[in-house]
């Protein structure tokens, strides 16, 4: 697809960018594309698990004992609406906010894992897509000391054995494909500038996702 690229400079975080020169911004310029390039559908529910946090925390406490540190990952995905980066997040009873992502099965890869949960929540059950999500590079990772729902951008060096580490990962798309999302499930579009330390709506994760794209500059190819 041939287009016009426009420079977008993403000011949504602060301390927006910068780095040693002219060849460390050229080497991270992120080319996106308009969301209308893309495909949306519905396909069968997902089972969703209903339990409290009482019942949350002794699932995590079950799994650790069994295989020791949770491991999650999930994918910042950046598309162009109105001539400004948004987010793509899913939405579970409209209400919580998610990136797409969940938690490896004990021996898988961070990447795959990722393939695998990207394919189960936005891909055509049994379309093969697994190889065709573009795993970037790891943006940041939070962690959970304990059990408790407190999470950190960094391990506390007094914490010897944590309990879960949350790893965010960008996923580069095509010029165009097809989102296939489970009915129960929502797939929104939403800007950066809503998001940036919006954490009562986003929670600390998503909402401090602009932040780790400050070192980008986007690329806006229109069609």
């Amino acid at each position: 697809m041939q287009g016009e690229e426009v420079t977008v400079r993403n000011h949504a975080a602060a301390g927006g960018g910068g780095g040693d020169g002219g060849g460390d911004d050229q080497a991270r310029v992120m080319d996106i594309y308009p969301l209308s390039s893309y495909y949306f559908g519905s396909k069968d529910a997902l089972a969703l698990r209903e339990e409290t946090l009482a019942d949350r925390v002794q699932r995590m406490k079950s799994h650790y004992a069994a295989h020791g540190l949770r491991t999650c990952v999930e994918a910042v995905i950046v598309v162009e609406l109105f001539r400004h980066p948004h987010l793509l997040l899913l939405q579970v009873r409209n209400s919580t906010f998610q990136l797409p992502g969940g938690r490896l099965r004990p021996g898988e890869s961070d990447v795959e894992g990722l393939k695998r949960k990207l394919t189960s929540k936005l891909s055509a059950n049994g379309a093969g897509d697994e190889t065709q999500w573009e795993i970037g590079e790891c943006l940041g990772m939070w962690w959970r000391p304990d059990f408790e729902t407190l999470l950190y951008p960094y391990l506390p060096p007094n914490i010897k054995k944590p309990k879960e580490c949350t790893k965010l990962f960008l996923v580069k798309l095509p010029v165009s494909r097809k989102f296939i999302v489970p009915k129960n499930l929502k797939l929104l579009a939403v800007p950066l500038c809503q998001i940036h330390e919006n954490l009562k709506t986003y929670g600390p994760i998503i909402a401090g996702v602009p932040q780790l794209l400050s070192k980008f500059s986007f690329n806006i190819i229109d069609s």
